[in-house]
């Protein structure tokens, strides 16, 4: 099952199958940091730089920014619920924290970006939403989408997968009950 007129794909991988029936794809993005331009892509779209977050949460926002224009919605509806997940979450910010405790304590905002709460909060601010939303760290893509379509609120569910490191992408789906 379709959205009317279709769903938006960046990415045809995000279509729905039959393990999905009951939802159906509003708009699925898939965005890499190798992407020329990103980030200033990002920063237009915003009318700033955000501040304070790091390049994992900065990714996955840029995506699920993206994921919001592609199904056409300038924010998030209150009534959706948002959730994000990873199999290895902010591992960059992670490490420097590591690498700055072998030598006294962590910088705050070095230890403030390894935190999944941190990409929460820039989420709500930069899509002007508030509501339910949850970070989970997993291995099973499928699985996770399971849960969360479970969870969802009335107005559906934004869900993306963020990762850095050799497979760096932030991958969001814009999801509606059918």
């Amino acid at each position: 099952m379709s959205a009317p007129g279709g769903p938006r794909h960046e990415n045809p991988a995000g279509a729905v199958d039959a393990a999905h029936a009951a939802w159906y794809t509003v708009a699925h993005t898939v965005v890499h940091p190798s992407e020329p331009g990103w980030r200033d892509q990002l920063a237009a779209r915003l009318g700033q730089r955000p501040r304070r977050i790091g390049p994992w949460a900065e990714l996955a926002l840029h995506g699920a920014r993206r994921c919001l224009d592609l199904a056409g919605e300038p924010t998030l509806p209150a009534g959706a619920c948002l959730r994000v997940a990873s199999l290895s979450a902010a591992s960059g910010a992670t490490q420097a924290c590591i690498d700055q405790c072998r030598s006294g304590l962590p910088m705050p905002f070095s230890f403030m970006q390894s935190q999944p709460s941190q990409l929460l909060a820039a989420l709500s601010q930069h899509l002007a939403w508030r509501g339910d939303a949850s970070f989970t760290v997993g291995r099973d893509p499928a699985a996770v989408r399971r849960l969360a379509e479970t969870e969802a609120g009335p107005q559906g569910l934004l869900l993306g997968w963020v990762e850095e490191g050799e497979d760096a992408r932030s991958e969001w789906w814009r999801l509606m009950p059918a």
